[in-house]
Formats: structure tokens, sequence, C-alpha cells
């Protein structure tokens, strides 16, 4: 049996437009599936702890959209948004992402997740970005924190559905 990878393994190689993530999980594929389609289940795990999620849709359908909308405790709101390309599917999600912050500095964001078998998940996710600048500038913003603990409340919410 394969030893679950808990921490994400980030990938931020010199000169590169793309970011990379692999994360194992201790369930099936169909659930870690539902739990980054189904808004009610999104706004519960993403992103870092202390950021509370005020408001998260997705339309999980080629020409969906989607957002998020993070609030920081001092009350400062942080949105996100983007299309999704092609039908969503455990073999081939694909979805463009943009922070509200900066508009127009949009990523295209790809999520394959592999079956490890015994009802375990191995999710790989890349991000191509616009100008290295606008990937070095996400991977230097806390990203791996935010990753992290989301993928941790993840697990938690995975035990229960």
């Amino acid at each position: 049996m394969n030893t679950l990878n808990k921490e994400a393994t980030i990938g931020v190689e010199p000169n590169s437009h793309e970011i990379t993530i692999t994360r194992d999980f201790d369930a099936p594929v169909d659930k870690v599936f539902r739990a980054h389609n189904d808004p009610e289940l999104v706004a519960q795990w993403i992103g870092p702890k202390y950021l509370e999620n005020v408001e998260c849709t997705f339309e999980a359908r080629h020409g969906g959209t989607w957002t998020l909308v993070q609030r920081d405790p001092d009350g400062n709101e942080h949105g996100f948004r983007g299309v999704v390309h092609g039908d969503p599917t455990p073999e081939l999600s694909q979805r463009t992402f943009e922070w509200l912050g900066m508009p127009g500095h949009v990523s295209f964001e790809t999520m394959r997740m592999e079956d490890l078998g015994d009802g375990r998940t191995r999710v790989h996710a890349s991000s191509v970005f616009m100008s290295v600048a606008d990937r070095d500038g996400m991977a230097e913003s806390g990203m791996s924190v935010g990753v992290n603990e989301g993928y941790q409340r993840l697990d938690e919410l995975l035990a229960t559905i």
C-alpha cells in the first residue's frame, strides 16, 4: 500500500509560468471530486483558516462560472472568479482563476484525480500564469499556507460526507 502524502507538494520551477500541486486524500475519487465541485462543500474548506468564505458559487459545466469571496479578520473582502472550460470530470477539470485585486491577471487551472485504490485519491493540479512575474507573485503570496490549511480542512470534511 502506498503512503499518503498529507502535505501538498508544490512545484515552482525557475523561469516557468506554472505552479503544480499534488496532494493525497484518504477518500474515494467520487467524494474528493464532489468536494471540489459542490459550492456548499467548497465553502467549508477552501483557503487558509484565518479567512471566512462568505460567498461561493460554482456552475460545474462548460461555460459555467465560479466565484469566491473571502473575508479577513479586519473585515476586508477578497474576491476571485473564473470560467469553467469543458465539463468537469475526475479525469480532467479546467477553469480560469482571477483574483479581483489584480484584474486581468488570469491563470488557467487544470486538475486530475488519480484513484490510488483502497478508497484513496491523489489530486494533481496545475496553474499556468500569463507571466513568470504573475506566477512568482502567487507563489510568494502565502499560497502554500492557504493550500495546506485548506486541504487539512478538506480532510476533515471528507470524513463526514
